[in-house]
């Protein structure tokens, strides 16, 4: 693993479009320049291997996820108390592209533990889109997942380096990811 050459952490509650802003991210910048880094993959792997369950729906934005998403916040819970930065250190070991996009960032300890592993490198990206956005991506207030520290712990506390408004159409996210992209391309060799 080399170090990269810049890390953009994205936070935003479910449904704001944050694996949507960083695939596109990916896709002006090529995967040989940027690797899309998933927090919740290796939650996931673990949960399905521990709880004998099919981990390419627990991949995927299907029901199937949803009725075991609280009890494997859960165990990620228990697993982070451990251990902090475990889900951290293991997106990270096989990635050689200057660009790291954390596409699901959730906790400070998150924020952290890249900061203090990266520092410079490090940039923080807020997606925000309204409830009635997210309503309409299929999102629905669920007890005991969208108020726990999985969707909360980033709420206030975290100074944004960037913000995204994810609300309707393409034009209005494009003018806006116009200076990120500037940005990033202007950290590449």
């Amino acid at each position: 693993m080399a170090a990269p050459v810049l890390l953009l952490l994205f936070s935003g509650k479910r449904k704001s479009g944050k694996d949507f802003i960083t695939d596109s991210i990916q896709s002006r910048l090529g995967v040989e320049n940027c690797a899309i880094l998933r927090l919740s993959a290796p939650i996931k792997e673990q949960y399905a291997k521990e709880h004998g369950l099919k981990l390419e729906q627990l991949m995927g934005a299907s029901e199937y996820k949803e009725q075991y998403r609280g009890e494997m916040i859960r165990w990620g819970e228990e697993q982070r108390a451990r251990d902090p930065g475990c889900f951290c250190r293991l997106i990270i070991k096989d990635v050689t592209q200057p660009v790291w996009l954390v596409s699901d960032a959730r906790r400070k300890s998150d924020v952290e533990w890249f900061r203090t592993h990266f520092g410079q490198a490090v940039q923080t990206v807020r997606v925000f889109a309204s409830e009635e956005s997210r309503r309409k991506r299929g999102w629905a207030f669920t007890p005991g997942v969208d108020d726990t520290e999985s969707e909360c712990g980033l709420d206030e506390g975290v100074c944004w380096d960037w913000t995204l408004a994810n609300e309707g159409g393409p034009e209005g996210l494009e003018q806006q990811l116009r200076p990120l992209m500037e940005f990033i391309q202007g950290q590449l060799p």
